[in-house]
């Protein structure tokens, strides 16, 4: 069994003649409490090339201290990240192992550094004794287990207590600086470790290492490939999020792999679709599998708010029951789908393609193009393929052709949006206001979806109410409400579209 802890910090430079300054003048401390000195036993592992330590994660078997056990711990922000605790085992606990896959892929986890931390603790405490922060002084050894090689340094730590006020440690932090106490210059005690032995840490494949410095430089590839390594890199930072069920992760990582998608096809004379194409649709796949879960997630969502907002007296029957039973059963299969698509081959093999097309990018002559000239021209076909759609969609009369044809219209809304973010670092202004117009659209056509969708939904749970002797009455109602929503969408479609058209916003694009 494993238990998650967010663990807020900022760590210090220090040596064994270093003073701390006086922290119960710190606002809000009343009283330092000497804990005592613990002795810490701490092994990392890693791949034999760093792949972890590349993407800022630690994992660790420590033993000694109140906390001994296998700590994962996960980026969140800087200073901020999420710590996995296992119970003490003999080798990496298989739950923890696979929360790091997408890192690892099929590399064995092998030791590669020992920390050994005399640490003396100190308890920062209110004036009731509630815990506000823990303040470590660590003396730390390093030892790299290939070779041998050592290493030795002091170091303070100061971490926020569960349920702490931020605010503290940026007042103790000013303490600190007053005090002539450094922040630390390595983010974490492996960072440093890996450093100070000679081992280097590959550059994470994902960051933008060929960023243009600002948005009048680089060629247009190199604008694209920034965009695309960006949602690469959230790709990856949300597949432990899925893994562990976190809200809204599903959400954030099936995002990822639709503007990827949009980027590929939108800049397709930019980046060779010989080799997008193939994994544009291996990230469709992915979408879809994860798809299931996050439509079960948004459409339980908007149903509850439906029933919440209806008079006790108009809910006939069990109709929040009906509906939980509706969610579980829906959502830990499709929960269970998801994972699955995370653990097999195929998805491995996609991100291998991902890291092949950043390690050796496709690029076709347009790439060396100036990004005034070639992103533009991108955008606005994507503007005119929606605009296609938006007109084909209000021609028709109300049913279920025009709600085809509006749910088509709002995947290439949303494509056109993905188009101007891709090119807001590059265009500036003109790209982020459209960006934005192509979100009102899609919000509209999006919610018109849903309506669609829930109207489906409705319908099948009245069946299983009626079917188990329920009154289906609710059910009925609720219908008729996903009815007008979708009615005023529509009605609402041809002042948005007015607005998004606007030839001035379309203009400011290529001048």
């Amino acid at each position: 069994m494993a238990d998650t802890k967010r663990e807020i910090e900022r760590k210090y430079e220090a040596t064994p003649e270093t003073r701390l300054p006086d922290l119960t003048r710190v606002g809000g401390v009343s009283t330092v409490h000497d804990q005592g000195v613990q002795e810490l036993d701490a092994v990392y592992y890693d791949t034999t090339d760093l792949r972890l330590a590349a993407a800022s994660i630690t994992l660790r078997r420590r033993t000694g201290g109140d906390d001994a056990g296998w700590h994962l711990k996960l980026p969140v922000a800087p200073g901020v990240r999420d710590e996995i605790r296992a119970p003490l085992s003999p080798g990496v606990p298989r739950n923890l192992k696979t929360l790091v896959r997408a890192r690892t892929r099929d590399a064995e986890l092998v030791p590669v550094v020992r920390l050994l931390s005399s640490r003396q603790v100190t308890q920062l405490l209110a004036e009731d004794g509630t815990p506000l922060a823990e303040l470590s002084r660590d003396a730390v050894r390093a030892e790299r287990l290939d070779d041998g090689r050592t290493a030795a340094w002091d170091e303070i730590e100061v971490e926020l207590a569960d349920d702490g006020d931020p605010a503290l440690l940026a007042k103790v932090d000013k303490k600190f600086r007053k005090a002539g106490i450094p922040a630390a210059a390595s983010p974490s005690k492996l960072a440093r470790a890996l450093a100070e032995t000679g081992l280097s840490v590959p550059p994470d494949a994902t960051a933008p290492a060929d960023a243009p410095e600002d948005a009048g430089s680089g060629d247009a590839g190199a604008h694209v490939l920034v965009y695309v390594r960006e949602q690469v890199a959230a790709l990856l930072a949300y597949d432990p999020g899925v893994r562990r069920d976190l809200p809204d992760a599903v959400h954030q990582m099936r995002v990822s792999t639709r503007r990827l998608r949009s980027a590929f096809r939108t800049y397709r004379k930019v980046l060779d679709r010989a080799v997008t194409d193939p994994v544009g649709e291996e990230l469709k796949w992915l979408a879809g599998e994860l798809g299931v879960a996050r439509d079960t997630e948004v459409l339980a969502e908007r149903l509850r708010g439906r029933i919440d907002a209806m008079p006790r007296t108009l809910l006939l029957g069990p109709v929040r029951g009906r509906l939980r039973r509706w969610t579980a059963a829906r959502g830990s299969g499709s929960r269970r789908r998801a994972v699955a698509a995370l653990d097999g081959k195929r998805y491995l093999a996609l991100l291998g393609s991902l890291d092949a097309l950043l390690a050796d990018p496709p690029r076709l002559k347009q790439a060396g193009g100036a990004p005034d000239v070639v992103l533009p021209r991108a955008v606005i076909r994507d503007y005119e393929r929606l605009a296609g759609r938006v007109e084909h969609a209000l021609a028709l009369p109300a049913g279920h052709e025009r709600d085809l044809a509006m749910h088509d219209a709002r995947k290439a809304a949303k494509r056109a949006r993905y188009a101007g973010e891709a090119a807001t670092a590059a265009l500036g202004r003109p790209a982020r206001r459209f960006a934005k117009r192509m979100k009102a659209v899609q919000s509209v056509l999006g919610d018109h979806q849903d309506s669609v969708v829930a109207r489906d939904t409705l319908r099948d749970i009245g069946v299983q109410a009626h079917a188990a002797g329920e009154s289906a009455f609710t059910w009925g109602l609720l219908y008729g409400q996903e009815q007008r929503a979708a009615a005023d969408r529509e009605r609402e479609l041809p002042q948005v579209w007015a607005e998004a058209a606007d030839e001035k916003l379309r203009a400011a694009l290529v001048s």
